[in-house]
């Protein structure tokens, strides 16, 4: 067997911020289950820590479409499937089965802060896409009945620069992808995956890395700049920037 799955707990939530929920467009509200798991890429001898968030429901969501979200560096300190809960719980409240994978181990080195991004980092967001593709892989072994013909990717800072390589990579897998305030690793230029970013109002991104007017309007390419911290985009935010993102990043998935 190429993977093994080890199952950690088993959590019924329910989200409690009432406030940002008459913004969401989306009618139905689910309490949300809270599965989590570690997985054995035995190719790379690399485990994957997941938390899989779906609707508590008894008859099944037809056509039930898969988000994967993928978190902002974290110096490898590890251990914690909730990070980004607000939006993660959010987005199984609405319907969709929502991955988030722990990219970092405590054992990786430490991402480089020197040199030039794009080459030193890129391994590092090498290896996130190749845990993506596994994850999504074992996935559609257990769960064929997801719709992944619509799959979302989301992520942010350098979970954005790891979504966007993946999509640069493997475009006929991914239907839309998020990049919320990703700075390094060059969106994809292209109608298809469909590109969306949220900007931060205090981290410009790397030359190169956002398209250029040209290429938004060509490739309907849509950047939102926002008045929110870079580092308030995780949990550390306040219960308004979390309704901003939430909303906005919702509005994006619903959109035809």
């Amino acid at each position: 067997m190429s993977y093994k799955i080890l199952l950690t707990s088993f959590i019924i939530l329910s989200l409690s911020n009432c406030t940002s929920r008459k913004n969401i467009s989306s009618d139905k509200t689910f309490e949300v289950k809270l599965d989590t798991l570690t997985l054995f890429d035995q190719s790379r001898n690399r485990k994957i820590p997941v938390a899989f968030y779906s609707p508590k429901t008894n008859q099944k969501i037809s056509g039930q479409k898969v988000v994967i979200f993928s978190h902002g560096y974290g110096a490898n300190k590890g251990g914690d499937y909730f990070v980004y809960s607000y939006l993660t719980q959010m987005l199984a409240s609405k319907g969709y089965f929502t991955v988030s994978i722990q990219h970092e181990l405590p054992t990786d080195e430490l991402i480089p802060m020197e040199g030039k991004p794009q080459i030193v980092r890129m391994p590092f967001w090498e290896r996130g896409a190749e845990n993506i593709l596994f994850v999504l892989n074992e996935l559609k072994k257990t769960r064929p009945d997801l719709d992944y013909k619509h799959l979302t990717l989301i992520g942010h800072s350098n979970g954005g620069d790891m979504t966007a390589l993946f999509a640069n990579k493997y475009p006929s897998l991914v239907y839309k992808m998020i990049a919320m305030d990703n700075r390094r690793m060059y969106l994809p230029r292209t109608s298809l995956p469909k590109v969306y970013t949220l900007r931060s109002n205090d981290y410009p991104a790397d030359e190169g890395v956002l398209p250029s007017s040209e290429e938004q309007k060509k490739y309907h390419i849509t950047i939102m700049p926002t008045q929110i911290n870079h580092g308030h985009m995780d949990d550390k935010g306040s219960d308004e920037e979390k309704a901003i993102l939430k909303n906005t990043v919702l509005k994006y998935i619903e959109e035809q």
